[in-house]
């Protein structure tokens, strides 16, 4: 059984549940590692002795605190001013 989970690792965060945090893509809720288990298991009430294996291959990994630009107003003018130079240069 094959499952995909983002984790995320804050060293920093406030509170010690949020410093490894394991979500679920679509529905950002944390898994039920028992409950997978047991499906693998089956329906038959009992105790079991099981063997869990887990392998993890990192898919894509984000940078923390990753932060976009934000153009303010006056970066958005002058671009303007550059490109309106350059179409004016062009039709000369």
């Amino acid at each position: 059984m094959t499952k995909h989970y983002i984790l995320s690792v804050d060293p920093t965060a406030k509170y010690d549940w949020d410093r490894c945090t394991l979500r679920d893509p679509i529905t950002a809720n944390r898994p039920d590692l028992a409950e997978l288990i047991a499906e693998a298991v089956g329906e038959a009430a009992g105790s079991y002795l099981v063997s869990v294996n887990i392998e993890v291959q990192v898919l894509e990994q984000t940078a923390p605190n990753a932060q976009t630009k934000r153009l303010l107003p006056s970066d958005l003018d002058a671009a303007v001013r550059s490109q309106r130079v350059q179409l004016e240069e062009l039709a000369a």
